[in-house]
């Protein structure tokens, strides 16, 4: 008798000891879901009915991963590298391996999952090779297909979705819509995630070995390094959304600590990229163009803050040094990574605005165009390499030629309106380098109306410029400058809770014009035919125009064209002969200092040191009288350090500057002429110790 005749056809049959056969279980039944494991259990074996109850079941255990030694993470501030408190098993390298992900995927789950055929180093490649693809389409001006490019793969690639939220900053950098500013900082938060999922996962023990050991290289595979510099960015791209995002103290604590953990990232993979154990995986040149990227930033910029300014930050952790930032940024730049025109772009704006507007107006223009001239050859149309190309030839007083580039760069494309702001500015400049008023207008008109960086100071240059034009000229344009002073204080724009340094600025020049009977800002018409108005007050004499130039560090652009120069200095020293001949009122000596300090400038630039010294000197002999414009006085000084600078007098120079660095407090634009004292500092105290070894080598010969 079979089994079948049992009635238990699923039974094999096994001999019995006295010979005949006895019914053998059926195999176990298939795993019910989870919420009926419980009766799977204990439910009855089919054909068991006539033996009694069956026993119950055992589930299987849960095999666990075998144990491996801990992997530390860098930094004792969270969150330091791989600051995962999960131990998730994933095997043990050796030390000395090379950096290459584990073929075992991850358990993060189906997400981290990668398609058939493809390990992560395969994957990190072909991530990167589409950026870079992506990174070309913005550079020709295709900014839209860029994006389109990058969108399917934004939640699976930390590249991706980096490159994406990037472009995405990038337009509500120029934009300040809030719209755009929010769309960039959720998509930046996105990719912060998913960087955070690629990081090296970290057990609470690597918490407590950290304290005794240094990680090495050898502990982070090579998606995991690179999720490392990726999260830094993420990190610090936040922080600049976080300033312009909101105004109150909690969010710009925020974006600090955002700062300040990017910045100790960026130093722990520094010093691993540094270190002898230091081992290079397929994609190690775009790793190390990221780490000379961020580790340059934060060297360069610290390096230029004012020196009561760079204590404090150093007391919680900062450093900057300027040779080794210019140094990773220039490394970074001449490599061929993801990240070096990155590098490439930084070391531009470092170049022609930050050492121009915050520093003494020393320009190495010709770094700057070895720097640009590769990447204008292969993106002749490029905007953003136009524009720099405009900047380059205005630093070195080739107006014309300025205006034509970008004049060339608004052309260039039509998609992203914001190129064209940036455009405007420099053009409404370059129009006033040359005294061409209404073309300055009319691109101060065209920012006021379409740009909203900070719409005080396009209303206030608008008013400026009305007030250079002849009696009959500015009719046309429909424009009153006194209704437009009296709307700058109106149009106040704050980050990060405070109010723009320019916008304070021309706030306090409008002041006057608040009043019933405003005293007008005198400034000389182009042609010499001042206009009379609200009843006989002062004419216009103050060249209103040429102080915010100054502001901005124009006069090194004209400086470099006697003929510019020469013009501006006809119009100032018009307007001093007015002041002097009109009636004194409460502005009459600050108006008399700026047109000192301006007429200054001309003469150093003309070559007339001595009549330019004696100018700088008399804004000095009459500090006392001076009632609002007190940012004069430090500025003076700064000049005359200058001055004193390019005559070699070093020494005295330096006494200056300290001076005016020591003494004067909370005037207008403070901190851009402390950024200007510091550079001058810095500059002088270098030719000091050149000329002490120079003087040193002399003697030892």
């Amino acid at each position: 008798m079979g089994p079948a005749d049992l009635g238990c056809p699923g039974l094999s049959p096994v001999r019995a000891e006295g010979g005949g056969r006895i019914p053998r279980p059926p195999p176990a039944q298939p795993q019910r879901p989870v919420g009926h494991r419980r009766a799977a259990a204990v439910a009855p074996l089919r054909g068991r009915a006539d033996r009694g109850p069956a026993r119950p079941r055992r589930l299987p255990r849960p095999r666990r991963a075998p144990p491996r030694p801990p992997r530390l993470r860098l930094g004792r501030t969270a969150p330091a590298l791989g600051f995962r408190r999960q131990h998730l098993g994933r095997g043990w390298r050796p030390a000395g391996a090379r950096c290459l992900p584990p073929s075992a995927m991850s358990s993060a789950g189906a997400a981290d999952a990668l398609p058939a055929g493809r390990t992560p180093v395969s994957s990190l490649h072909e991530a990167l090779d589409q950026c870079m693809t992506a990174l070309d389409l913005f550079l020709t001006n295709q900014f839209s297909e860029a994006l389109s490019y990058l969108k399917p793969r934004t939640k699976e690639s930390m590249y991706h979705s980096l490159t994406y939220a990037t472009i995405l900053e990038m337009q509500a950098m120029m934009t300040f819509d809030p719209q755009d500013i929010l769309l960039a900082g959720n998509m930046m938060k996105e990719a912060q995630t998913l960087c955070q999922r690629h990081r090296k996962k970290s057990s609470v023990t690597d918490s407590f070995s950290n304290l005794v050991h240094r990680p090495t290289m050898d502990q982070f595979t090579e998606e995991e390094i690179h999720a490392e510099v990726c999260y830094a960015e993420c990190l610090l791209q936040r922080a600049a959304l976080t300033f312009l995002q909101d105004e109150n103290m909690v969010s710009f604590i925020k974006g600090g600590i955002k700062v300040r953990n990017s910045y100790q990232t960026y130093k722990e993979l520094d010093s691993l990229v540094q270190s002898s154990q230091y081992c290079k995986g397929e994609n190690h040149r775009h790793f190390e163009g990221g780490v000379k990227l961020g580790v340059g930033a934060f060297n360069l910029t610290l390096s230029m803050l004012p020196t009561r300014i760079l204590r404090l930050l150093e007391f919680v952790g900062f450093s900057g040094n300027k040779d080794y930032g210019l140094l990773q940024l220039e490394e970074g730049a001449s490599g061929h990574s993801f990240r070096a025109v990155l590098c490439v772009m930084l070391l531009l704006c470092y170049h022609t605005f930050l050492t121009f507007v915050l520093g003494t107006g020393n320009v190495n223009i010709e770094e700057a165009e070895k720097l640009l001239n590769p990447y204008l050859k292969r993106y002749p149309k490029g905007a953003i390499f136009l524009f720099f190309a405009g900047r380059i030839e205005a630093i070195k007083g080739n107006v014309d030629t300025a205006i034509q580039r970008f004049e060339e760069c608004c052309e260039a494309q039509q998609h992203w309106k914001q190129f064209h702001h940036m455009c405007y500015w420099e053009l409404m400049w370059c129009f006033t380098y040359k005294g061409q008023w209404k073309m300055a207008y009319f691109y101060a008109d065209l920012l006021s109306k379409e740009n909203s960086w900070s719409k005080a100071t396009y209303i206030y240059m608008k008013a400026a410029y009305l007030s250079m034009f002849g009696k009959e000229d500015y009719k046309p344009f429909g424009d009153d400058e006194v209704e437009l002073f009296r709307a700058v204080p109106g149009l106040k724009l704050k980050i990060a809770g405070k109010s723009l340094p320019t916008e304070k600025f021309a706030i306090r020049k409008s002041r006057r014009y608040l009043s019933p009977k405003p005293i007008s800002l005198p400034i000389p018409a182009l042609l010499g035919k001042p206009r009379l108005h609200w009843g006989g007050n002062l004419t216009d004499l103050l060249p209103y125009p040429q102080e915010m130039m100054y502001i901005w560090n124009g006069y090194a652009v004209i400086g470099k064209q006697p003929e510019l120069t020469d013009g501006i200095l006809e119009i100032i020293t018009k307007a001093e002969e007015m002041l002097e001949k009109g009636p004194e009122n409460e502005y009459s000596v600050d108006d008399e200092c700026l047109v000192k300090l301006l007429k200054g400038l001309c003469l150093k630039y003309l070559g007339r040191v001595q009549e330019a010294e004696e100018n700088f000197r008399s804004i000095s002999s009459n500090e006392k009288k001076i009632k609002y414009d007190h940012y004069l006085i430090p500025n003076a000084l700064l000049e005359l350090a200058l001055l004193f600078m390019e005559q070699g007098r070093n020494e005295e120079a330096v006494k200056l500057l300290e001076t005016a660095k020591q003494n004067y407090k909370n005037y207008s634009m403070e901190s851009r002429t402390h950024f200007r004292i510091q550079a001058a500092i810095l500059q002088a105290k270098s030719s000091l110790e050149n000329g002490n070894r120079s003087m040193v080598s002399s003697v030892s010969l």
